[in-house]
């Protein structure tokens, strides 16, 4: 099992920026592929972005790309979403989410996610 607890969310205005983070606690941090996804009422989740084990690898959403950046910290299990020039449509809750094993953009792929982090841009 693993725990991801989100944090950093909030209301920021257009062109601002927010660093979201997810501790993980409960198996090796490093054994698993992390990625970010998001959700707004009534759709269905959507992948942002996602990292490989080492950190060493990244795949991005074509909306983000150039605007949002995954990290991770094995030494802390964390992983980071950086997002810079945020636009309203951004607006959305965002989950960490774990994998044991390769990286991947399919929600149905990943096993462990966190509660969630409400991300507000306003115009």
């Amino acid at each position: 099992q693993v725990q991801l607890v989100e944090s950093g969310g909030g209301l920021v205005q257009a062109g601002g920026s927010l660093r979201l983070s997810c501790a993980a606690s409960g198996r090796t941090f490093s054994e698993y592929a992390m990625g970010w996804f998001r959700q707004t009422p009534g759709k269905e989740r959507e992948f942002v972005a996602a990292i490989t084990r080492s950190g060493g690898g990244t795949v991005s959403a074509d909306f983000v790309k150039g605007r949002f950046i995954i990290s991770r910290d094995n030494a802390k299990n964390t992983v980071y979403l950086q997002m810079n020039s945020l636009k309203p449509e951004d607006t959305a809750v965002y989950f960490c989410t774990a994998r044991a094993g390769l990286i991947s953009r399919r929600v149905e792929e990943f096993n462990y996610w966190g509660q969630g982090t409400q991300v507000t841009v306003s115009s």
